[in-house]
């Protein structure tokens, strides 16, 4: 907070000559704006920070979402694999109830 302080000043002069003298009073010396500066660069810093955290949790929920996706695919074609199996005993007894009754 600045405070002005006006203090008239008459000379002794026999003419009555007045003078003005300005007086000014301040609480702090004027800040230079440095921080202000380093405040909007803790600021940037702490905004790339939080970006790349984020983004890291993107590519490993994607990285999880693969991998199920590569789990399920496999589960398919283990049930097909196993699919071929039972058609395969089913016509190889077929084959054997046929040679019995010959």
């Amino acid at each position: 907070m600045t405070d002005e302080r006006i203090t008239e000043v008459t000379s002794e002069s026999p003419a009555g000559n007045t003078h003005t003298h300005t007086t000014v009073v301040r609480d702090a010396e004027p800040s230079s704006g440095g921080s202000k500066w380093v405040l909007i660069l803790i600021v940037l810093v702490l905004g790339a920070g939080a970006l790349f955290i984020f983004s890291q949790m993107g590519g490993a929920e994607a990285a999880k979402d693969n991998a199920v996706a590569e789990a399920a695919a496999d589960v398919g074609n283990a049930a097909n694999e196993v699919g071929e199996a039972a058609q395969g005993v089913g016509d190889a007894a077929r084959d054997a109830a046929d040679n019995l009754s010959e």
